[in-house]
């Protein structure tokens, strides 16, 4: 049956073997774990539990960005989640994320631990922990939430949307590629717009509104997500061109997105992180080896 003649039925029933796509063997319409899992915990005081997709990224980039700044209790252990595997539905996950999505992390500088999960979330948990990239006067703090929730709604229309039908979906469906790209193009739009005349979406500070946005935004012009820079010509974007270059280069944002990596060239890759030197002493020979 071709898409256009599909009619939903009454009642929808959940067809397992008929829910094709990339993510198709993990995803079910209930939540709850599948299967018994403790999680790790190592030494330090934050343990985060992730993988370097555009959500994952923003903690580790965080965490990279304090430590920056001499922040040693920012110190954290990073355990790789393989969302493809199914990691996410073991019992110890889904205690501190009951949504099951990444990342979460468990704060153990206070008794008992405490969860925190959502990307945004764990964002503000740490800016507001630390006190910084997020302003301390009412006005700037306000516009770092404003974006920071922006992206928060935004995304799922690049991600769930566009990037699923354009990349991940067993047929490619003009109506929903079309859809999701005019969509997409707005938000950049937007940013572009906003980031005609201030340095950072923010202001003039860098913020964790950069932090959230950039994995996905900032990735997708540097053709980093969906291999779709072409194809949304993202070029013409010129004012998050500047601003998605310019963050690529911090230091910091260069070794959070190696953090719990398991995509792209093997010198890109840190799969856990239990401490810094751990940037210098990448296990990648012995990993490929066991794998």
């Amino acid at each position: 049956m071709s898409q256009s003649e599909y009619v939903p039925p009454r009642v929808w029933k959940w067809e397992p073997d008929d829910n094709g796509g990339r993510f198709a063997s993990i995803n079910r319409p209930e939540a709850g774990p599948t299967h018994e899992k403790e999680l790790p915990v190592g030494k330090h005081p934050h343990q985060l539990y992730s993988l370097a997709t555009p959500n994952g990224v923003k903690a580790s980039i965080l965490f990279e960005e304090l430590l920056e700044k001499g922040y040693s209790d920012a110190e954290y252990d990073a355990w790789l989640v393989r969302i493809g595997e199914g990691d996410q539905f073991g019992s110890g996950f889904v205690e501190i994320n009951p949504n099951s999505k990444i990342p979460a992390m468990a704060d153990h500088s206070v008794d008992p631990p405490r969860r925190v999960f959502e990307s945004g979330a764990i964002l503000l948990y740490l800016a507001e922990k630390f006190g910084e990239f997020i302003p301390e006067d009412a006005g700037g703090r306000t516009e770092t939430l404003n974006w920071l929730f922006w992206q928060m709604g935004s995304a799922p229309f690049l991600g769930g949307g566009f990037g699923h039908f354009y990349n991940y979906a067993p047929v490619k469906i003009k109506y929903a590629i079309d859809r999701y790209t005019m969509e997409v193009k707005r938000q950049l739009d937007v940013l572009d717009r906003e980031l005609a005349d201030k340095e950072y979406i923010a202001g003039n500070d860098y913020t964790i509104a950069d932090m959230a946005i950039w994995p996905w935004y900032g990735c997708l012009a540097l053709d980093r997500v969906y291999e779709a820079a072409e194809f949304l010509q993202t070029y013409e974007y010129e004012n998050v061109m500047r601003w998605a270059r310019a963050i690529d280069e911090r230091p910091a944002v260069k070794r959070g997105r190696m953090v719990n990596s398991v995509f792209g060239k093997p010198e890109n890759q840190l799969r856990e992180r239990h401490n810094a030197s751990d940037f210098e002493h990448r296990t990648w020979d012995k990993i490929g080896k066991e794998e």
